[in-house]
């Protein structure tokens, strides 16, 4: 259904007129290699030449460009020829503008006195009138005018030694000879709202009106995102076409004395997600599984009673977490569970390597070896049991026959690479990935569209509430003796930094360690732990192990423990620099509060220094809604904030937008069945 690949567009840049070898390495800089890299090849910006700021109308702050004539340039040096700083004066005719570049003097080369310039950016000060490193473009003699004034004109991404000017006018001769080329990608399809393909590369890089802009990039974006849609559609059949779903129902025999012993009853919502989960299993094909549940849902009941059903089958279970502190409590868990069952439980992590269970010198921990922390070799028994470790899982030194189903806690921390490491470990396994962080549906149907979605969204009603507070940094001490407070009712607290050991004054930026000291008298006769990433596995475990049992009442911690841990009798947090940390992350944080029968308090401690900022934050104090939380996240500073840098598997859009393209992505969808289905006709 794609273009059938045409010569022209696969054609080499450095064959088109006008590129020699040095622009040609400057392009691959950019990742331009053919025709078809350049036509779409997305600005990342406009300027409407049309209309002009006035020098002397411009306020401080105000962003915008401007055009005139170079008066004076030069440089001038400091501290012995070590630092410099060039400056263009621009005049038209209105103001003076004084165009700054610290430490750049070979900026001088680009300009000389009498140039006409555009000049964009941010006006610093208003007395002189000053612009800090702007981006310029001067304007030649007997350039085409209609590509570069009077026009809404393209601002694109450069690498070194590339003029603006240039690329713009490669774009707009390109596109002139080849736009011809550019055919519809979907037999039969047709978007009657949107323009055609062709027209729509003209649109984002010689638009009429920032209007032309919008419905070209929607019409780009769509074509992407059926692409993807069609993608994971494929892997999908790919995988129920070759591969048949192992027997895992179970028959309830340990399933029932579990839940049982539990001593509380399933959520409606967990059971609902428990029956869609046998169900898969009862499928021809493995199961493919993800289930979103806000913190504090029970994603963890929900997973042991899917290990069960492997078990109760004959299959072994394999559970990954992202960190060893959470893969640790999963054990003690799991262990605390599974063992009056009569059920191995064993630990494979970075710092407990154990080997492989088909290797004759593997070992393993298992439950039953583990005495306080200390653990103890052992051979791996033929009997069906359940897995617990890191990425140590995905080693190649680590082997388990007999893989069942695989879970995956916290997916957001793993890549889609990773993710597929694990499951090649056995003979197509069925897959269950959970995570807490809400997932906003058009992340969903992308990062995740090959999966199955199941969620949890009912919360045990036997919790405490949670109160969210936001406060400015002055309020510190009344948040100290607030925590104190608590501490003297028996509860326990959690303080987090972003920092371990390197403050910065500058910013404000508190780190763990410097805080731990000066915190630890102000908290006394209390005992305070702390707990970051540069310590052992053992020292962690250490920490976690005397706070679990209340022999440390206060937690200074980094966001080490944002997921997976869980201490009931914790029922505060504060948070500092809770500016720095994106809104779905905070709400990963407070969901380690709110876990006990006692109600829970977050204090957001912030340096609030623009509406946006407290706008943002706010949201916290109104909602413990996870799914609203990461649309808002989403919305405000972008995927990368929402996901961690750890996923590998979020798809590189060059002109769609997951946090605004919601209704292109369900669109798309909806066109890859609309393929398929022909495609499948077509093969029958």
């Amino acid at each position: 259904m794609s273009v059938a690949p045409h010569l022209a567009l696969d054609t080499g840049l450095e064959s088109l007129r006008g590129i020699g070898r040095e622009r040609a390495a400057q392009l691959r800089r950019l990742k331009l290699f053919t025709v078809n890299d350049l036509l779409f090849y997305r600005p990342r910006r406009y300027e409407d030449r049309r209309h002009f700021h006035a020098i002397g109308d411009l306020q401080a702050g105000q962003t915008g460009t401007v055009r005139g004539k170079v008066l004076a340039l030069g440089v001038k040096w400091y501290r012995s020829h070590s630092k410099s700083v060039f400056e263009l004066i621009v005049d038209d005719g209105t103001a003076r503008l004084h165009c700054r570049w610290w430490n750049l003097p070979f900026m001088e080369k680009y300009f000389q006195q009498g140039d006409e310039v555009f000049v964009y950016g941010k006006l610093k000060t208003l007395k002189p009138r000053t612009i800090d490193h702007p981006e310029t473009e001067v304007v030649e003699a007997g350039e085409d005018r209609s590509i570069h004034i009077n026009r809404i004109v393209p601002v694109y991404p450069l690498t070194d030694g590339l003029p603006q000017r240039w690329v713009r006018g490669l774009l707009w001769r390109t596109l002139s000879q080849f736009e011809s080329q550019i055919v519809e990608p979907w037999t039969g399809i047709h978007f009657p709202d949107l323009p055609a393909r062709a027209k729509a590369v003209r649109q984002i890089h010689f638009p009429e009106s920032m209007a032309e802009v919008e419905k070209g990039r929607a019409r780009l974006a769509l074509d992407e995102f059926i692409e993807l849609q069609l993608s994971l559609q494929q892997r999908r059949k790919n995988l129920e076409t070759h591969a048949r779903g192992l027997p895992c129902r179970g028959d309830n025999r340990l399933i029932k004395p579990f839940l049982l012993q539990l001593g509380f009853s399933l959520t409606d919502a967990q059971t609902r997600v428990l029956r869609e989960l046998r169900q898969d299993l009862a499928e021809g094909a493995p199961m493919r599984r993800l289930v979103q549940g806000d913190v504090g849902s029970g994603k963890t009941v929900v997973a042991a009673c899917f290990a069960l059903m492997a078990i109760e089958s004959g299959f072994n279970a394999v559970l990954m977490a992202p960190t060893e502190i959470l893969a640790g409590q999963h054990f003690q868990t799991f262990q605390r569970w599974f063992e009056p069952l009569g059920l191995k439980i064993h630990l494979q992590t970075g710092s407990n390597k154990t080997g492989a269970a088909r290797n004759s010198k593997s070992k393993v921990h298992s439950g039953a070896e583990v005495k306080q922390g200390q653990f103890e070799a052992t051979r791996l028994a033929p009997v069906p049991a359940l897995y617990i470790g890191t990425h140590a899982l995905i080693e190649a030194g680590f082997e388990v026959e007999n893989i069942g189903i695989v879970i995956i806690d916290e997916q957001h921390k793993f890549g889609v690479a990773q993710r597929e490491q694990l499951v090649r470990k056995g003979r197509y396994p069925h897959l269950l990935i959970m995570t807490a962080t809400p997932i906003p549906r058009s992340l969903g149907l992308t990062l995740y569209g090959d999966l199955d979605i199941s969620v949890i969204d009912q919360l045990p009603g036997t919790r405490g509430k949670i109160k969210t507070f936001l406060r400015t940094t002055d309020k510190l001490p009344k948040v100290l003796e607030f925590i104190i407070q608590k501490l003297a009712d028996g509860r326990q607290a959690y303080v987090v930094y972003p920092r371990v050991e390197e403050a910065d004054l500058r910013t404000g930026l508190k780190a763990v360690t410097v805080e731990f000291e000066q915190l630890r008298k102000q908290f006394s006769p209390y005992r305070l732990g702390l707990l970051h990433g540069r310590l052992t596995a053992e020292e962690k475990q250490r920490i976690m192990t005397a706070f679990r049992a209340n022999e440390i009442q206060v937690l200074l911690a980094t966001t080490i423990i944002e997921v997976g841990v869980d201490v009931p009798n914790a029922t505060v947090m504060l948070i500092e620099n809770a500016e720095q940390y994106g809104l779905a992350q905070l709400h990963q944080l407070r969901g380690r509060i709110g876990r006990g029968a006692h109600d829970s308090y977050c204090i957001l401690l912030a340096d609030l220094k623009t509406p946006q900022a407290r706008e943002r934050l706010s949201v916290l104090e109104q909602t413990t809604d996870g799914f609203r939380i990461a649309e808002t996240d989403l919305k405000m500073r972008g995927l990368g904030e929402l996901l961690g840098f750890e996923q590998s598997g979020v798809p590189g859009f060059r002109f769609g937008d997951l946090a605004g393209d919601l209704p292109l992505v369900e669109r798309a969808r909806t066109i890859a069945m609309k393929i398929k289905a022909w495609q499948q006709r077509g093969i029958q």
